[in-house]
């Protein structure tokens, strides 16, 4: 599975992917996170299994799931604290549910 994190400049998202691949490590999944920043997502989301999206951005919310659908690549919003969150856990299962609804 692959997955991109997106957030404003790619900082956030960073730790956020790292705590994903982290997770699914734990859990033996086979995982590939990737962050990016918003004005470089077109480059990686070819291919993406799904697209998190920092809460933070809300407000391009409606450009970036524009961008997602053009990719067929399902789209969420990170929680609340995600990039805060001492592990990956929430971020996975959210990246694996949402994922899992396209199939």
């Amino acid at each position: 599975m692959r997955i991109i994190v997106v957030c404003g400049a790619g900082a956030s998202s960073t730790f956020i992917a790292h705590r994903i691949r982290r997770a699914a490590a734990d859990r033996g999944l086979s995982v590939r996170a990737q962050a990016s920043s918003a004005s470089g997502l077109d480059e990686i989301l070819q291919g993406a299994d799904v697209l998190l999206v920092g809460e933070h951005l809300a407000e391009q919310l409606v450009a970036l799931r524009e961008r997602a659908v053009a990719a067929s690549v399902p789209i969420a919003i990170l929680p609340s604290g995600a990039s805060s969150a001492p592990d990956g856990e929430e971020a996975l299962d959210l990246a694996l549910a949402t994922a899992g609804a396209r199939s």
